[in-house]
């Protein structure tokens, strides 16, 4: 392991080197499982200006950060957004600057946010059909989610991942029909299970509950999965496909099998709250801090060292039952 003297270690000796940072709640899409349909989105001045974004992540790689991600919502609506990546992607010793986009802005801006220093991409599809496309985003475009995703690799972006969130009776059959579209764009691509964020309506999470392990084996009748100990700094297990050695598969099981025992990652709300834990509400106002104390780098980098010890082992979140984390997860990021 690297020796950092500044390296942010929890009250369970994991070292913490990835930062994932919401720039945005707003976003173009409604998706089913991140948000309610009529969603209230946060007023301007509650949420981090783009300096003061830049301030976090700057505190948090002098700290040892590694590798930061910028979500939303959708981090794309956020105008100034090139400019935030340009900025956090030239600090020094981060390794890795990430995005996660629902791919819909990518047509105009993929080659800026290359040119301006983004690392990687991941872009979320759920459906190669275009109607349930439509329905489970709600509002999305699935030719226009295409045409950024070949925007990206024209850009020259490299290891794009799609994630797609299964659900049962939904999309689950198309998880063959996914994993050959990555393979003919030479993408990775992440099955992920649902989490229970939010309180939503549309669609019992019980019912619509589809683990990895059934992922894994529908897919094993159609490829030769090879188990892997690659990895991305996140949360994903990867397999390699014999068949496709340019994409990995990777699954990731906050329910079937929980990754707290490694976790090595934060979050920053859109609001300015340090997470500590994705499945519980540990967490520390750096918003307060930032507006009371502006340029005030050390009490900064104190609060992040002392947050530390308030993250957790780990999550309990259930497939079933009553919602026991209420934010939804455009608050907290993709």
């Amino acid at each position: 392991m690297e020796k950092n003297p500044q390296a942010l270690i929890d009250g369970f000796n994991r070292k913490v080197d990835y930062l994932r940072m919401s720039v945005t709640d707003r976003c173009d899409f409604r998706c089913v499982y991140c948000m309610a349909e009529d969603m209230q989105f946060l007023p301007r001045q509650q949420i981090l200006s783009l300096e003061e974004l830049y301030q976090v992540a700057e505190r948090f790689v002098a700290l040892g950060t590694r590798k930061i991600r910028l979500t939303g919502g959708e981090p794309l609506v956020r105008q100034g957004i090139v400019e935030l990546c340009g900025r956090i992607a030239a600090l020094p010793g981060l390794r890795e600057l990430c995005l996660t986009s629902n791919g819909s802005q990518l047509g105009r801006l993929a080659q800026p946010l290359f040119d301006a220093g983004v690392s990687r991409l991941n872009i979320s599809l759920d459906s190669l059909d275009r109607e349930r496309f439509r329905a489970l985003t709600r509002t999305g475009d699935l030719d226009q989610v295409i045409a950024g995703i070949d925007a990206a690799r024209a850009a020259g972006f490299r290891r794009t991942k799609l994630n797609a969130v299964v659900l049962k009776g939904r999309n689950d059959h198309e998880i063959v029909d996914l994993v050959r579209f990555a393979i003919d764009r030479e993408l990775d691509i992440s099955f992920i299970e649902e989490m229970p964020l939010g309180v939503i309506s549309e669609h019992e999470r019980g019912e619509s509950f589809c683990s990895s392990d059934d992922v894994r084996a529908r897919l094993a009748e159609h490829f030769t999965l090879i188990e892997s100990a690659e990895s991305s700094q996140g949360p994903a297990r990867y397999w390699r496909l014999a068949e496709a050695p340019n994409t990995r598969v990777g699954f990731i099981s906050p329910h079937s099998h929980n990754f707290c025992a490694t976790c090595n990652r934060v979050r920053l709300t859109v609001e300015g709250r340090l997470l500590l834990c994705l499945g519980n509400e540990h967490s520390v106002d750096l918003k307060q801090i930032l507006r009371q104390h502006p340029g005030d780098r050390e009490r900064l980098e104190q609060a992040i060292r002392d947050a530390m010890q308030l993250k957790p082992y780990r999550h309990h979140f259930e497939v079933g039952g009553e919602v026991q984390i209420l934010r939804f997860m455009n608050m907290t990021g993709g």
